[in-house]
This record gives structure tokens, sequence and C-alpha cells, in this order.
């Protein structure tokens, strides 16, 4: 089932009520996406929390039942990236709920977590935020050197080329 935005934060909503103290939350790949009005909706929801914050959301999942599908991480980590400890403060600001901050992982940051994986859906993705947020190679570039991939580096530096050569030259 696929989630708007409207639907995402409805939910967070729900578990903000289930959270005793102030935690921060960003949003990653499509959900950030759709947090930011760049799809209309995705199908499952990620999120990365700092260390501290991941317990009481956890807690809160399993006391809400949803259905969802729902990854969490923690501490800047991205599928098989992880961002280096500034993604925080990049992060762009949706929502501030009484328990829950809600941010989007910035754009640029969206761009090089999705060329580590690189399938249709993410190239879709990828030109999205390259082109309603005009960035440039040179960001792409000075991001996609300051995160840890865990894979095979050549095939990440490989992606990294095919997507700079396909939007940006």
């Amino acid at each position: 089932m696929p989630f708007d935005k409207g639907t995402l934060l409805d939910f967070l909503k729900i578990l903000d009520g289930r959270i005793s103290r102030k935690i921060t939350i960003v949003a990653v790949g499509g959900t950030a996406m759709t947090l930011l009005d760049l799809k209309p909706s995705t199908i499952d929801v990620d999120f990365t929390l700092p260390s501290e914050d991941k317990i009481a959301f956890d807690k809160a999942l399993a006391d809400e039942p949803h259905g969802f599908k729902i990854d969490v991480w923690k501490d800047g980590a991205v599928f098989c990236q992880t961002l280096p400890n500034d993604y925080l403060d990049k992060s762009i600001e949706v929502a501030n709920f009484e328990h829950i901050l809600l941010k989007a992982l910035h754009p640029v940051d969206i761009v090089v977590t999705k060329i580590g994986r690189l399938d249709d859906r993410d190239m879709q993705d990828i030109e999205a935020c390259i082109k309603r947020f005009s960035i440039s190679k040179e960001q792409i570039k000075k991001r996609a050197a300051t995160i840890q991939y865990a894979g095979n580096e050549d095939i990440y530096r490989y992606n990294l080329e095919y997507v700079l050569k396909r939007f940006l030259n």
C-alpha cells in the first residue's frame, strides 16, 4: 500500500502520543522524497535516527499495530551507506510534533544514498532531486566522498560516475 504525505504525517502523530520525550527522526529514500513533495507517495517507510532516539521510536512502533513496512536505521545509516554526522544538521525540518521532530534527508544526501543500489526507481528519484533542487555535479561528488559504503566501493564509484554523466553533463 503506497503512503502519501498525509498518511505518513497522520501515522507519526499517532506515534508521537506514544513517546514521552523529544526525539528526532529523519526520513530517507522515497519517504523523504514524499515529505519533500518530490513524489506523491512511497511504497515503504524508511527512517534513520540518532541511537539515543531509536529505542523510544522502536517501542512506539511496537506498541502501535500498523501493518506497514518500516525500516529504521541509526546514526545516519541508510541502506548500505552511512552519512557523516552532519546529516542531522543538513536535513530539512518537515514537522515538529510534541515529541517527534520530523526531518527529511537533504536532497543531496538522498542522491548519494540512492547511488549505491541504483535501480530504475532510484534513477527517477535521483533525477527528480537534481532537477527540483538544482543540485550540481560538484555537490554530489563532494558529498559522495564523505559517506561510508558497506559494499563494493568500485560499484559505488561506477554508479556515481554513471549518474554524473547521465544527469549532469
